[in-house]
């Protein structure tokens, strides 16, 4: 399974920040966090013994999961995309037109994802439905809260 994953500039950097820190850090912590846990004596009864090592495989899983990620990851170049279109990486401002309140989103990857800070999967239903579209442009997304219109305002 060799599908490629953008993302952006950024989000690489960040990822690769988190694996390191884990490989070093991480690693030193749990194998202290583990040598601690032994101390306590008998390992066949030991609680912290077993959970220490439940929590280093699941650190491990992470590392692991991380670093495939990574190796799937290619940067987004978005200076050959259109600049009226909405595409990956694009800034858009829309209203929608059920609540009449305004949205400003920017399309990423679903492993980039962050509603809070404002970012849609261009996968999800919502960002599905603006891809490919332009400012001006009414379009419908059959959401999960059901079917919201949105009208496309503007786009970077």
């Amino acid at each position: 399974m060799s599908n490629i994953v953008y993302l952006s500039k950024e989000r690489i950097k960040e990822l690769e920040d988190e694996l390191r820190e884990l490989k070093t850090n991480g690693r030193k912590k749990m194998a202290e966090t583990i040598a601690e846990a032994r101390s306590y004596g008998d390992l066949s009864e030991n609680a912290e013994y077993d959970a220490a090592k439940d929590a280093q495989g699941l650190m491990e899983l992470k590392i692991s999961k991380m670093e495939e990620l990574l190796s799937k990851a290619r940067v987004i170049d978005i200076s050959s995309m259109p600049k009226d279109q909405v595409h990956i990486l694009s800034k858009i401002r829309v209203k929608n037109l059920n609540n009449s309140k305004e949205y400003n989103y920017q399309m990423v990857a679903p492993e980039e994802a962050d509603l809070e800070k404002g970012k849609i999967a261009m996968t999800s239903p919502v960002g599905s439905s603006l891809m490919g579209r332009k400012a001006g442009e009414i379009v419908t997304a059959n959401a999960p809260a059901g079917i919201i219109k949105f009208e496309i305002l503007s786009i970077e």
